[in-house]
């Protein structure tokens, strides 16, 4: 590791957003020759930060200095000419050029005016050699290769335009293991010769692996800035989360003295998975029992609440639905079958802006019915104004358009839309993201009413208290592999948290 000054340090950097404070006092610093991962939770404000380094935003207090320099930066392109290239989770180059003009692009060796092919090829196959221990043939179109050499390609573009500074931004989110264990390869050669890598993860596995320092945020703010051989697992999950597991104070389970109203087996996962998105599971969810799923971002909660629904297919294992009730292929089978999702994506994946809280409502319902058997305008209008109601919904106008509403009151109102459907299962992500303290109360009583009555929950939650609160058992996630299932007197943030951290 080397002992020299940073060749990138970011001091006191502030940046701000309508009614957002995204990043307060941040700093960051890069050393030669190291990899530096970048840790925190969704929302902690790592994208922020990288978007602040590399000119997409403009930053409202602070400094960056390169190499002892105070630069400003006003776009990607200025940041790629003093160095700092970037290398996306979604690998942005063009499929159907070859390798080497995907290098290339922009910068294609010219004389009197026309490409010289032979030249960009025989340097592109140079590069892909010696720098990153790559032989493909580079007159291929890049659609030719996986995944993984396209990430490699990508850092050999970066690594084209004489980078100092090379930031890697969830780059192994898509990759299996063979996949991460090539691409590390790669890193740790750019390492020896000096590059400074900016790794940023939700692995820990990964982060330990391949990092030599680690930097957190949480909340926007700077968490600390620690060596990673001295930071032990829990404590980086601890400065993550921002719990101390010394002063813990457990809040009491809303599940504690639930009647056993657990019934017969709803839903059986037997080694379900998806390559590159979660290993093969199992999981059981009984009638009138909720199923929480703790882990960190990235752990793979999504993933298995995607394969439950239908959203994704997966690759391996089983999917029963009890009493012999066939099997799940797509959504539009989930709803026929009986279960509910709520993304936790609710601006792009549930709310429908531009229409009505009425409208928004009735959708899923619309969809079980069919296009053939319209819900006539008065009982959706019945409808509304019985889970306006219901829901306490504010303003209490179904004729308001969702856009308006709070955040809260656009949760209860996609709530609203997967109850009509009288679900036997329902499936909540992150449920109760944004929104007021007052509304996550009122949401965490519906789901134990609710499952009072029979109702089954998967219960997903950033929030270890939440999940502790509502639930009967909990599935603990890391790295995308199902760890650990604890139910009755273990279960507690003490325990949740040694899962995840996998000590």
């Amino acid at each position: 590791m080397s002992d020299a000054a940073p060749i990138l340090q970011m001091t006191r950097i502030h940046k701000r957003f309508p009614g957002v404070k995204a990043l307060s006092d941040v700093r960051l610093r890069l050393y030669p020759g190291e990899v530096h991962a970048l840790m925190g939770e969704n929302g902690a404000g790592k994208s922020t930060l990288i978007k602040v380094l590399t000119g997409v935003y403009s930053v409202d207090e602070g400094t960056v200095e390169l190499e002892g320099v105070p630069i400003t930066v006003h776009s990607p392109l200025e940041a790629q000419a003093a160095g700092i290239s970037t290398v996306y989770q979604e690998v942005n180059l063009c499929t159907n050029l070859t390798v080497a003009e995907n290098i290339f692009i922009g910068r294609e060796p010219r004389r009197l005016g026309r490409i010289l092919w032979k030249e960009m090829n025989r340097r592109a196959e140079e590069l892909l050699k010696d720098r990153l221990n790559l032989n493909i043939d580079v007159t291929q179109p890049l659609h030719m290769y996986s995944v993984a050499v396209q990430q490699l390609i990508a850092i050999a573009r970066a690594l084209n335009i004489s980078s100092k500074v090379l930031i890697l931004d969830e780059p192994t989110s898509s990759l299996d293991k063979n996949e991460v264990d090539q691409l590390f390869q790669v890193v740790r050669k750019l390492k020896s010769e000096g590059l400074a890598i900016l790794f940023v993860t939700h692995f820990l596995d990964q982060m330990y692996e391949i990092s030599d320092r680690v930097t957190i945020l949480r909340n926007g703010e700077f968490a600390g800035e620690y060596l990673a051989k001295d930071l032990s697992r829990l404590e980086l999950v601890q400065k993550m989360i921002g719990k101390d597991l010394n002063m813990l104070e457990e809040l009491p389970v809303l599940s504690e003295g639930k009647l056993d109203t657990a019934g017969e087996e709803l839903v059986k996962a037997a080694g379900l998975g998806r390559k590159g998105a979660i290993e093969p599971f199992d999981l059981s969810i009984r009638k009138g029992e909720v199923v929480g799923l703790a882990g960190l971002l990235g752990s793979g909660r999504t993933e298995i609440a995607r394969l439950l629904f239908g959203a994704d297919k997966p690759d391996t294992g089983k999917l029963t639905l009890g009493g012999g009730r066939g099997t799940i292929h797509s959504p539009r089978d989930a709803i026929q079958q009986r279960i509910a999702f709520c993304s936790e994506n609710r601006k792009t994946e549930g709310i429908i802006g531009d229409l009505t809280i009425r409208e928004n409502m009735i959708l899923a319902l619309q969809a079980k019915q069919g296009l053939f058997k319209t819900i006539p305008r008065k009982r959706q209008e019945e409808i509304a104004d019985q889970y306006i109601r219901l829901l306490n919904i504010n303003p209490p106008n179904p004729e308001q358009l969702i856009r308006n509403l709070s955040g809260g009151n656009q949760q209860k109102v996609l709530l609203a839309r997967w109850l009509l459907t009288e679900p036997d299962l329902f499936i909540l992500d992150e449920p109760t993201r944004g929104i007021d303290i007052g509304a996550k109360a009122e949401i965490q009583k519906l789901v134990l009413s609710l499952s009072h009555q029979g109702m089954s929950f998967v219960f997903i939650s950033s929030e270890l208290e939440e999940v502790l609160r509502v639930s009967d058992k909990i599935a603990v996630l890391r790295d995308r592999h199902k760890v650990k299932e604890i139910s009755d007197k273990d279960m507690s943030q003490h325990t949740i948290m040694q899962a995840i951290a996998g000590s």
